[in-house]
């Protein structure tokens, strides 16, 4: 089927979001959180607390490119971002072998005029990889559903290992993936999987042994990760369901942005309807279907965040390319500029919008401020300290030469030197407390108010601070002397 559309229409908005994206990652500070993940990749482990490792092996390939600075930190998650939809590409032919190149570059373009590629994008998480992996093992699947031989199954098995190595919530579409084998049998067609068995145990194989960094990382350390993650389904608030529901579809509407969410609705009945008849739509439907089912079921009693459900966001937009075009060109010009408007009031900030509604306001802005404040109560050999682990982060990257402590029991965690003497500034959110038995004395230094152009972000005490002499060694462990940046660095502010 040739509808007349051209891939290379639908190349240029893709080369043109990279540059902007590329331009607003360079200018926009790091948030807590991207700050965090910096520490990991100057403290490389085969797994951390919260996710994988992937996101800091990223950061730090970044880095060594183009330097500690912003911009290096977010290259390769800004790269593969766009990068994905050469997959996203790819797939479609497989998945839905009727589409014409021009339908596929449409399902590239309404993935990446999502708000949720929009932000992923200039914002470094373990969602960018994992996005990027499922998309990679979208494309391999395909493959092997059109009959492209059995070593596909072992590329798919790397890009799985890879996924589960960016995000747990890659097992949900690996899972669909075994699903769709069963159907596959109970649907007559055993004999197809029988075929396939020396390519799905290569595939496991090397799944396997790509994850099992991860999995020994987690032997070693009591399965803390795991039971972090897993952890989170011991809370179930049933009475709550509806409040959680409607919280998790408003969220997604918002990160799809309405007009592209009922697109992947559509891809998401068109891969359903065709299930019984075509292998590809079937896998499609598998792929996704588990995900939304796992994150629906979850909100029966608990909040699902809202990042959680963009794993599926690839394979929803590959379905998409069995749809007609009708209002798409609006739906993802829509998107885009949704996108377009949060990178101006991130970087520029015309509208007088309140730190709870303004992200970029509540978690970048004023940290060299906040940098400038310290140093003018801080003595030459004082230690700066944290009581959470983003503020630590952020005041590593924003205070070169200083030492920075993080004081956290996550930081017992980390290859990084443990224990401090002396005197410092601890700086701690009110709203927050710290673990004042661990100095000899706390004096309150008064409250600088972070934020930017005269609009408030976030209150931060600080106190001079003594540390006791004779702290037990297992409580020096938790405290962790983060790396920073180089003395001779300038850091801009905002």
């Amino acid at each position: 089927m040739n509808d007349g559309y051209s891939p290379r229409r639908w190349l240029y908005p893709l080369v043109l979001l990279a540059c902007a994206r590329l331009v607003v990652a360079g200018l926009l500070p790091l948030s807590p959180d991207e700050a965090y993940y910096r520490v990991w990749a100057l403290a490389p482990a085969a797994s951390y607390l919260d996710h994988p490792p992937m996101v800091a092996v990223w950061i730090r390939l970044g880095m060594l490119l183009v330097g500690d600075s912003a911009a290096g930190v977010r290259l390769v998650g800004v790269l593969a971002g766009c990068g994905l939809s050469f997959f996203v590409f790819r797939a479609v032919r497989d998945f839905v072998p009727d589409a014409s190149p021009g339908r596929a570059g449409r399902a590239c373009l309404l993935l990446q005029a999502t708000l949720a590629l929009a932000i992923q994008s200039v914002v470094i998480t373990p969602d960018v990889p994992v996005l990027f992996f499922v998309s990679m093992l979208a494309w391999c699947m395909g493959r092997i559903v059109a009959g492209a031989g059995k070593r596909w199954w072992w590329s798919a098995g790397a890009a799985a290992g890879l996924a589960f190595d960016s995000k747990y919530t890659a097992v949900l579409p690996i899972a669909g993936i075994g699903l769709w084998l069963g159907l596959r049998v109970a649907w007559g067609q055993g004999p197809w999987v029988r075929r396939q068995m020396g390519g799905i145990a290569g595939a496991l194989a090397l799944g396997v042994l790509m994850a099992s960094p991860v999995v020994w990382w987690n032997a070693r350390h009591d399965w803390i990760s795991f039971a972090r993650q897993g952890g989170r389904t011991a809370d179930w608030h049933p009475g709550r369901a509806f409040q959680f529901l409607m919280e998790l579809v408003g969220g997604q509407l918002g990160l799809m942005t309405p007009g592209i969410a009922i697109f992947f609705a559509g891809g998401l009945v068109f891969a359903l309807r065709r299930a019984r008849t075509t292998p590809g739509a079937a896998l499609l439907a598998c792929m996704t279907c588990v995900p939304a089912c796992v994150f629906a079921q979850h909100a029966l009693g608990d909040r699902v965040q809202a990042n959680w459900p963009v794993v599926i966001y690839p394979l929803l937009a590959v379905g998409t390319a069995g749809l007609g075009w009708r209002w798409g060109a609006w739906a993802a010009g829509g998107g885009i500029v949704m996108g377009g408007a949060v990178y101006v009031q991130a970087l520029l900030a015309p509208l007088p919008l309140s730190a709870h509604a303004d992200v970029a306001l509540r978690q970048m802005a004023g940290w060299q401020e906040l940098a400038t404040r310290i140093g003018a109560v801080a003595r030459t050999g004082d230690f700066i300290a944290a009581c959470d682990y983003g503020t630590a982060a952020e005041l590593a990257t924003v205070l070169p030469g200083r030492t920075v402590l993080g004081m956290e029991p996550r930081w017992a965690l980390f290859s990084l030197p443990h224990g401090a003497t002396g005197e410092g500034i601890m700086v701690c959110n009110p709203r927050r407390d710290f673990a004042r038995a661990d100095f000899a004395s706390v004096q309150p230094l008064g409250m600088v108010m972070r934020g930017r152009r005269g609009r408030a972000a976030e209150p931060e005490g600080l106190y001079r601070v003594r540390l006791r002499t004779d702290l037990p060694a297992a409580r020096q462990q938790f405290i962790a002397r983060l790396p920073v940046v180089p003395a001779r660095r300038s850091w801009k502010g905002f």
